[in-house]
Protein backbone atom coordinates (compact mmCIF):
# COMPACT_ATOMS: atom_id res chain seq x y z
CA UNK A 1 0.00 0.00 0.00
CA UNK A 2 1.31 3.51 -0.74
CA UNK A 3 2.27 5.45 2.36
CA UNK A 4 3.48 9.07 2.47
CA UNK A 5 5.87 9.65 -0.44
CA UNK A 6 3.26 11.10 -2.77
CA UNK A 7 2.06 13.59 -0.13
CA UNK A 8 5.34 14.82 1.35
CA UNK A 9 6.48 17.20 -1.36
CA UNK A 10 10.07 18.38 -0.95
CA UNK A 11 12.23 16.31 1.38
CA UNK A 12 13.22 18.23 4.51
CA UNK A 13 16.97 18.51 5.22
CA UNK A 14 16.01 18.49 8.90
CA UNK A 15 14.89 14.85 8.71
CA UNK A 16 17.84 12.67 9.66
CA UNK A 17 16.86 9.88 7.26
CA UNK A 18 17.13 12.18 4.23
CA UNK A 19 20.50 12.02 2.42
CA UNK A 20 22.26 15.22 1.44
CA UNK A 21 21.77 14.45 -2.25
CA UNK A 22 17.97 14.43 -1.74
CA UNK A 23 17.62 17.68 0.22
CA UNK A 24 14.75 19.63 -1.29
CA UNK A 25 13.95 16.95 -3.85
CA UNK A 26 10.43 15.66 -4.36
CA UNK A 27 9.90 12.69 -2.01
CA UNK A 28 7.93 10.64 -4.53
CA UNK A 29 10.40 11.36 -7.30
CA UNK A 30 13.37 10.28 -5.20
CA UNK A 31 11.57 7.09 -4.09
CA UNK A 32 10.67 6.32 -7.71
CA UNK A 33 14.40 5.96 -8.45
CA UNK A 34 14.51 3.07 -5.93
CA UNK A 35 17.81 4.23 -4.45
CA UNK A 36 19.80 1.60 -2.59
CA UNK A 37 20.85 1.82 1.04
CA UNK A 38 24.29 3.01 -0.03
CA UNK A 39 22.62 6.32 -1.01
CA UNK A 40 20.99 6.75 2.39
CA UNK A 41 22.72 8.05 5.53
CA UNK A 42 23.59 6.26 8.73
CA UNK A 43 22.44 5.90 11.39
CA UNK A 44 19.17 4.81 9.82
CA UNK A 45 16.00 2.92 10.72
CA UNK A 46 13.95 1.46 7.89
CA UNK A 47 10.55 -0.12 7.51
CA UNK A 48 10.19 -3.29 5.46
CA UNK A 49 7.24 -2.93 3.05
CA UNK A 50 6.68 -6.67 2.68
CA UNK A 51 6.70 -7.25 6.42
CA UNK A 52 4.27 -4.38 7.06
CA UNK A 53 1.83 -5.73 4.48
CA UNK A 54 2.15 -9.29 5.78
CA UNK A 55 1.63 -8.28 9.42
CA UNK A 56 -1.45 -6.21 8.64
CA UNK A 57 -2.92 -9.08 6.65
CA UNK A 58 -2.09 -11.66 9.34
CA UNK A 59 -3.83 -9.65 12.07
CA UNK A 60 -6.84 -9.05 9.82
CA UNK A 61 -7.12 -12.76 9.15
CA UNK A 62 -6.81 -13.68 12.82
CA UNK A 63 -9.47 -11.23 14.03
CA UNK A 64 -11.85 -12.51 11.38
CA UNK A 65 -11.17 -16.12 12.30
CA UNK A 66 -11.93 -15.63 16.01
CA UNK A 67 -14.77 -13.13 15.55
CA UNK A 68 -13.57 -9.92 17.19
CA UNK A 69 -12.93 -6.36 16.03
CA UNK A 70 -9.59 -4.56 15.97
CA UNK A 71 -8.73 -0.99 16.94
CA UNK A 72 -4.92 -1.12 16.87
CA UNK A 73 -3.04 1.12 19.24
CA UNK A 74 -1.92 4.12 17.22
CA UNK A 75 0.78 5.15 19.68
CA UNK A 76 3.01 2.38 18.35
CA UNK A 77 3.64 4.20 15.09
CA UNK A 78 1.90 7.59 15.35
CA UNK A 79 1.91 7.34 11.57
CA UNK A 80 -1.49 8.20 10.05
CA UNK A 81 -0.53 6.55 6.76
CA UNK A 82 0.01 3.23 8.58
CA UNK A 83 -3.29 3.79 10.42
CA UNK A 84 -4.96 4.17 7.01
CA UNK A 85 -3.47 0.86 5.90
CA UNK A 86 -4.80 -0.84 9.03
CA UNK A 87 -8.26 0.70 8.55
CA UNK A 88 -8.29 -0.28 4.88
CA UNK A 89 -7.61 -3.86 5.95
CA UNK A 90 -10.72 -3.86 8.11
CA UNK A 91 -9.74 -2.34 11.46
CA UNK A 92 -12.74 -0.77 13.22
CA UNK A 93 -10.78 2.24 14.44
CA UNK A 94 -7.59 3.35 16.16
CA UNK A 95 -6.68 3.45 19.86
CA UNK A 96 -4.82 6.41 21.40
CA UNK A 97 -3.24 7.11 24.78
CA UNK A 98 -3.14 10.90 25.23
CA UNK A 99 -5.32 13.89 24.51
CA UNK A 100 -2.96 15.09 21.85
CA UNK A 101 -2.95 11.68 20.13
CA UNK A 102 -6.74 11.84 20.21
CA UNK A 103 -6.71 15.14 18.34
CA UNK A 104 -4.32 13.66 15.75
CA UNK A 105 -6.76 10.79 15.19
CA UNK A 106 -9.67 13.23 14.87
CA UNK A 107 -7.77 15.25 12.26
CA UNK A 108 -6.93 12.02 10.43
CA UNK A 109 -10.70 11.31 10.25
CA UNK A 110 -10.44 7.96 12.05
CA UNK A 111 -14.06 6.70 12.32
CA UNK A 112 -13.80 5.03 15.76
CA UNK A 113 -11.30 6.27 18.34
CA UNK A 114 -10.69 4.44 21.61
CA UNK A 115 -9.01 6.77 24.09
CA UNK A 116 -7.51 4.18 26.41
CA UNK A 117 -7.03 6.55 29.34
CA UNK A 118 -9.07 9.11 31.33
CA UNK A 119 -9.52 12.21 29.15
CA UNK A 120 -9.32 15.11 31.61
CA UNK A 121 -7.86 17.92 29.51
CA UNK A 122 -10.61 20.59 29.50
CA UNK A 123 -9.85 21.69 25.95
CA UNK A 124 -10.01 18.16 24.57
CA UNK A 125 -13.24 17.44 26.44
CA UNK A 126 -14.81 20.62 25.07
CA UNK A 127 -13.68 19.55 21.60
CA UNK A 128 -15.41 16.19 22.06
CA UNK A 129 -18.57 17.94 23.20
CA UNK A 130 -18.89 19.63 19.79
CA UNK A 131 -20.51 17.96 16.77
CA UNK A 132 -18.11 15.37 15.30
CA UNK A 133 -18.18 12.49 12.84
CA UNK A 134 -16.01 10.10 14.81
CA UNK A 135 -17.26 7.82 17.54
CA UNK A 136 -14.98 8.46 20.53
CA UNK A 137 -14.86 6.16 23.55
CA UNK A 138 -12.92 7.29 26.62
CA UNK A 139 -12.03 5.44 29.84
CA UNK A 140 -12.90 6.14 33.48
CA UNK A 141 -11.73 4.18 36.51
CA UNK A 142 -13.05 6.28 39.36
CA UNK A 143 -16.01 8.38 40.43
CA UNK A 144 -13.53 11.24 40.80
CA UNK A 145 -12.57 10.89 37.13
CA UNK A 146 -16.22 11.14 36.11
CA UNK A 147 -16.66 14.23 38.30
CA UNK A 148 -13.63 15.87 36.70
CA UNK A 149 -15.03 15.29 33.21
CA UNK A 150 -18.57 16.41 33.99
CA UNK A 151 -18.36 20.22 33.79
CA UNK A 152 -16.69 20.13 30.36
CA UNK A 153 -19.23 17.87 28.62
CA UNK A 154 -22.48 19.20 30.06
CA UNK A 155 -24.69 20.20 27.15
CA UNK A 156 -22.60 18.20 24.67
CA UNK A 157 -23.94 18.14 21.12
CA UNK A 158 -23.53 14.36 21.25
CA UNK A 159 -22.63 12.18 24.22
CA UNK A 160 -19.10 11.14 24.97
CA UNK A 161 -19.04 7.35 25.31
CA UNK A 162 -17.32 6.03 28.42
CA UNK A 163 -15.83 2.58 29.02
CA UNK A 164 -15.40 1.66 32.68
CA UNK A 165 -11.84 0.51 33.18
CA UNK A 166 -11.23 -2.48 35.41
CA UNK A 167 -7.76 -2.85 36.86
CA UNK A 168 -6.36 -4.84 39.73
CA UNK A 169 -4.07 -4.64 42.72
CA UNK A 170 -0.54 -3.96 41.55
CA UNK A 171 -1.70 -3.01 38.07
CA UNK A 172 -1.71 0.34 36.36
CA UNK A 173 -4.92 2.38 36.13
CA UNK A 174 -8.34 0.80 36.52
CA UNK A 175 -10.88 0.32 39.30
CA UNK A 176 -9.40 -2.09 41.83
CA UNK A 177 -12.53 -4.20 42.20
CA UNK A 178 -15.72 -5.06 40.36
CA UNK A 179 -17.73 -3.28 43.07
CA UNK A 180 -15.72 -0.09 42.56
CA UNK A 181 -16.16 -0.36 38.79
CA UNK A 182 -19.92 -0.64 39.19
CA UNK A 183 -19.92 2.62 41.17
CA UNK A 184 -18.05 4.26 38.30
CA UNK A 185 -20.71 2.99 35.89
CA UNK A 186 -23.45 4.47 38.05
CA UNK A 187 -21.65 7.81 38.13
CA UNK A 188 -21.38 7.83 34.33
CA UNK A 189 -25.11 7.10 33.98
CA UNK A 190 -25.87 10.05 36.22
CA UNK A 191 -23.68 12.55 34.36
CA UNK A 192 -25.16 14.63 31.51
CA UNK A 193 -22.99 14.55 28.39
CA UNK A 194 -21.56 11.11 29.17
CA UNK A 195 -22.91 7.74 28.03
CA UNK A 196 -21.99 4.39 29.55
CA UNK A 197 -20.92 2.28 26.58
CA UNK A 198 -19.01 -0.70 27.92
CA UNK A 199 -15.96 -1.90 29.83
CA UNK A 200 -12.27 -2.06 29.09
CA UNK A 201 -8.91 -2.96 30.55
CA UNK A 202 -5.33 -3.89 29.85
CA UNK A 203 -4.23 -7.40 30.71
CA UNK A 204 -0.60 -6.66 29.90
CA UNK A 205 -0.24 -4.80 33.19
CA UNK A 206 -0.35 -8.12 35.04
CA UNK A 207 2.19 -10.23 33.15
CA UNK A 208 5.33 -9.80 31.10
CA UNK A 209 6.08 -13.19 29.61
CA UNK A 210 4.34 -16.21 28.10
CA UNK A 211 4.83 -18.64 30.97
CA UNK A 212 1.83 -20.77 32.05
CA UNK A 213 1.63 -18.82 35.30
CA UNK A 214 1.49 -15.49 33.46
CA UNK A 215 -1.13 -16.76 31.01
CA UNK A 216 -3.24 -17.94 33.95
CA UNK A 217 -3.05 -14.51 35.58
CA UNK A 218 -4.12 -12.88 32.32
CA UNK A 219 -7.03 -15.30 31.93
CA UNK A 220 -8.26 -14.61 35.46
CA UNK A 221 -8.16 -10.87 34.89
CA UNK A 222 -10.07 -11.16 31.60
CA UNK A 223 -12.67 -13.36 33.28
CA UNK A 224 -13.19 -10.58 35.83
CA UNK A 225 -13.62 -8.06 33.01
CA UNK A 226 -16.21 -10.32 31.39
CA UNK A 227 -17.96 -10.63 34.74
CA UNK A 228 -18.09 -6.85 35.12
CA UNK A 229 -19.78 -6.45 31.76
CA UNK A 230 -22.34 -9.12 32.62
CA UNK A 231 -23.06 -7.47 35.96
CA UNK A 232 -23.70 -4.11 34.31
CA UNK A 233 -26.11 -5.87 31.97
CA UNK A 234 -27.84 -7.69 34.83
CA UNK A 235 -28.28 -4.46 36.80
CA UNK A 236 -29.65 -2.70 33.71
CA UNK A 237 -27.03 0.04 33.96
CA UNK A 238 -26.41 0.33 30.23
CA UNK A 239 -28.54 2.86 28.34
CA UNK A 240 -29.58 2.36 24.75
CA UNK A 241 -26.42 2.63 22.64
CA UNK A 242 -27.35 2.35 18.95
CA UNK A 243 -23.70 2.06 17.87
CA UNK A 244 -23.29 -0.88 20.23
CA UNK A 245 -21.61 -1.63 23.53
CA UNK A 246 -17.87 -2.26 23.60
CA UNK A 247 -15.81 -4.74 25.62
CA UNK A 248 -12.15 -4.04 24.98
CA UNK A 249 -8.81 -5.54 25.99
CA UNK A 250 -5.77 -6.92 24.26
CA UNK A 251 -2.25 -5.64 23.85
CA UNK A 252 0.16 -7.38 21.50
CA UNK A 253 1.29 -10.10 23.92
CA UNK A 254 -1.96 -11.86 24.92
CA UNK A 255 -4.60 -11.19 22.29
CA UNK A 256 -5.16 -14.93 21.89
CA UNK A 257 -6.26 -15.23 25.53
CA UNK A 258 -8.46 -12.16 25.08
CA UNK A 259 -10.25 -13.91 22.23
CA UNK A 260 -10.62 -17.14 24.21
CA UNK A 261 -12.27 -15.36 27.13
CA UNK A 262 -14.12 -12.45 25.54
CA UNK A 263 -14.98 -13.38 21.94
CA UNK A 264 -18.24 -15.12 22.98
CA UNK A 265 -19.52 -11.66 23.97
CA UNK A 266 -19.07 -10.34 20.42
CA UNK A 267 -22.54 -9.93 18.90
CA UNK A 268 -22.85 -6.66 16.96
CA UNK A 269 -26.23 -7.66 15.53
CA UNK A 270 -27.74 -9.02 18.73
CA UNK A 271 -30.56 -7.70 20.88
CA UNK A 272 -27.92 -5.80 22.85
CA UNK A 273 -25.33 -5.05 20.13
CA UNK A 274 -21.87 -5.67 21.56
CA UNK A 275 -18.42 -5.58 20.03
CA UNK A 276 -15.31 -7.13 21.50
CA UNK A 277 -12.46 -4.88 20.42
CA UNK A 278 -8.81 -5.90 20.59
CA UNK A 279 -6.32 -3.02 20.73
CA UNK A 280 -3.04 -4.70 19.72
CA UNK A 281 -0.70 -2.24 18.03
CA UNK A 282 2.89 -3.49 18.08
CA UNK A 283 2.08 -6.35 15.69
CA UNK A 284 2.20 -3.99 12.70
CA UNK A 285 5.98 -3.70 12.95
CA UNK A 286 6.59 -6.60 15.37
CA UNK A 287 10.24 -6.79 16.52
CA UNK A 288 13.35 -8.90 17.00
CA UNK A 289 13.15 -8.86 20.79
CA UNK A 290 10.37 -8.66 23.35
CA UNK A 291 7.40 -9.25 21.04
CA UNK A 292 9.23 -11.96 19.11
CA UNK A 293 9.48 -13.79 22.43
CA UNK A 294 5.86 -13.43 23.59
CA UNK A 295 3.82 -13.18 20.38
CA UNK A 296 0.56 -15.14 20.54
CA UNK A 297 1.11 -16.22 16.94
CA UNK A 298 3.60 -18.81 18.22
CA UNK A 299 0.93 -20.21 20.55
CA UNK A 300 -1.74 -20.08 17.85
CA UNK A 301 0.47 -21.77 15.28
CA UNK A 302 -0.76 -19.70 12.33
CA UNK A 303 2.44 -18.50 10.74
CA UNK A 304 3.53 -15.35 12.46
CA UNK A 305 4.52 -11.74 12.25
CA UNK A 306 7.78 -10.47 10.75
CA UNK A 307 9.93 -7.67 12.06
CA UNK A 308 9.47 -4.61 9.86
CA UNK A 309 11.94 -2.37 11.70
CA UNK A 310 15.70 -2.54 11.23
CA UNK A 311 18.57 -0.33 12.21
CA UNK A 312 21.48 0.32 9.86
CA UNK A 313 24.66 1.59 11.52
CA UNK A 314 28.15 2.29 10.26
CA UNK A 315 31.32 1.18 11.98
CA UNK A 316 33.17 4.42 12.73
CA UNK A 317 35.96 3.18 14.98
CA UNK A 318 37.98 0.03 15.68
CA UNK A 319 39.94 1.32 18.68
CA UNK A 320 40.99 -2.09 20.03
CA UNK A 321 40.79 -5.76 19.03
CA UNK A 322 37.37 -7.21 19.62
CA UNK A 323 35.59 -3.85 19.75
CA UNK A 324 33.84 -1.73 17.16
CA UNK A 325 31.98 1.53 17.67
CA UNK A 326 29.01 2.25 15.42
CA UNK A 327 27.27 5.56 14.75
CA UNK A 328 23.91 5.01 16.48
CA UNK A 329 22.79 5.12 20.08
CA UNK A 330 19.91 5.83 22.41
CA UNK A 331 18.78 8.79 20.29
CA UNK A 332 18.23 6.47 17.33
CA UNK A 333 17.43 2.97 18.60
CA UNK A 334 15.22 1.39 21.25
CA UNK A 335 16.86 -0.03 24.37
CA UNK A 336 14.12 -0.23 27.02
CA UNK A 337 13.19 -3.86 26.22
CA UNK A 338 16.63 -5.13 25.25
CA UNK A 339 19.59 -3.95 23.21
CA UNK A 340 19.66 -4.21 19.41
CA UNK A 341 20.97 -7.44 17.93
CA UNK A 342 23.48 -7.57 15.08
CA UNK A 343 22.07 -9.60 12.20
CA UNK A 344 24.01 -8.83 9.04
CA UNK A 345 26.74 -6.74 7.46
CA UNK A 346 27.19 -4.77 4.24
CA UNK A 347 30.92 -4.63 3.62
CA UNK A 348 32.05 -1.10 2.94
CA UNK A 349 28.43 -0.01 3.12
CA UNK A 350 27.85 -1.10 -0.49
CA UNK A 351 28.28 -4.88 -0.47
CA UNK A 352 25.36 -7.31 -0.36
CA UNK A 353 23.62 -7.88 2.95
CA UNK A 354 25.26 -10.96 4.47
CA UNK A 355 24.61 -12.73 7.80
CA UNK A 356 27.17 -11.94 10.48
CA UNK A 357 28.04 -14.12 13.48
CA UNK A 358 30.03 -13.06 16.51
CA UNK A 359 28.96 -9.42 16.85
CA UNK A 360 26.98 -8.26 19.89
CA UNK A 361 25.81 -4.82 20.95
CA UNK A 362 26.76 -4.57 24.62
CA UNK A 363 25.95 -0.92 25.37
CA UNK A 364 24.55 2.27 23.89
CA UNK A 365 25.60 5.84 24.54
CA UNK A 366 23.58 8.73 23.16
CA UNK A 367 25.10 8.38 19.67
CA UNK A 368 27.36 5.33 19.82
CA UNK A 369 26.85 1.57 19.94
CA UNK A 370 29.52 -0.64 21.53
CA UNK A 371 29.84 -3.84 19.50
CA UNK A 372 31.89 -6.71 20.92
CA UNK A 373 33.42 -8.95 18.25
CA UNK A 374 34.41 -12.59 18.24
CA UNK A 375 35.28 -15.05 15.49
CA UNK A 376 34.63 -13.86 11.92
CA UNK A 377 33.19 -10.58 13.19
CA UNK A 378 36.67 -9.49 14.30
CA UNK A 379 37.32 -8.75 10.62
CA UNK A 380 34.86 -5.82 10.65
CA UNK A 381 36.35 -2.64 9.27
CA UNK A 382 35.60 1.03 9.55
CA UNK A 383 32.94 1.82 6.94
CA UNK A 384 31.13 -1.52 7.16
CA UNK A 385 27.38 -1.17 7.78
CA UNK A 386 25.55 -3.46 10.18
CA UNK A 387 21.88 -4.40 10.08
CA UNK A 388 20.36 -4.49 13.55
CA UNK A 389 17.23 -6.18 14.84
CA UNK A 390 15.35 -3.99 17.32
CA UNK A 391 13.22 -4.69 20.38
CA UNK A 392 9.99 -2.82 21.24
CA UNK A 393 8.77 -0.91 18.17
CA UNK A 394 6.93 1.73 20.21
CA UNK A 395 10.21 3.31 21.30
CA UNK A 396 11.76 3.20 17.84
CA UNK A 397 9.12 5.09 15.89
CA UNK A 398 9.20 8.09 18.21
CA UNK A 399 12.87 8.72 17.38
CA UNK A 400 12.21 9.17 13.66
CA UNK A 401 10.00 11.82 12.11
CA UNK A 402 10.49 10.30 8.67
CA UNK A 403 11.22 6.64 8.00
CA UNK A 404 12.38 5.18 4.69
CA UNK A 405 10.38 2.17 3.51
CA UNK A 406 12.49 -0.47 1.74
CA UNK A 407 11.25 -3.33 -0.37
CA UNK A 408 12.92 -6.10 1.65
CA UNK A 409 15.44 -5.58 4.45
CA UNK A 410 16.77 -9.11 3.93
CA UNK A 411 17.49 -8.62 0.23
CA UNK A 412 21.13 -8.46 -0.90
CA UNK A 413 20.52 -4.86 -2.00
CA UNK A 414 17.39 -3.36 -0.34
CA UNK A 415 15.97 -0.33 -2.16
CA UNK A 416 13.84 2.60 -1.05
CA UNK A 417 10.22 2.41 -2.24
CA UNK A 418 8.34 4.89 -0.02
CA UNK A 419 8.45 7.09 3.08
CA UNK A 420 6.42 7.03 6.30
CA UNK A 421 5.92 10.24 8.28
CA UNK A 422 5.37 9.97 12.02
CA UNK A 423 3.64 12.54 14.21
CA UNK A 424 5.08 12.66 17.71
CA UNK A 425 4.74 16.34 18.46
Amino acid sequence: MPYDAEHLGALDPGAKAVPVEAWGRDAAGFAAENPGLDRLPTPLVTLDAGALDANIAAMRDWTRSVGVDLAPHGKTTMAPSIWRAQLAAGALGITVATGWQLTVALRAEVPWILAAYPVLDPGVLRLLARPRRARVLVWADGVDVVAAMAPHVAGAAQPVDVLVELGGIGGRTGARSTAAAVEVARAVRATPGLRLAGVAGYEGAFAHDASPASLAVVRTYLSDLRGLHRRLLAEDLYPSVPEGLVVSAGGSAYFDVVADVLAPLHDPDGAVPTRVVVRSGAYVAHDDGFYRGVTPMDRIGEGGFRSALHGWVRVVSRPEPGLALADAGKRDLSFDEGLPEVQAVRRGGTGPTEPLEGAEVTALNDQHAFVRLTGPARELRVGDVLRLGLSHPCTVFDKWGLLPVVDDAAAPQPVLVDWVRTVFG
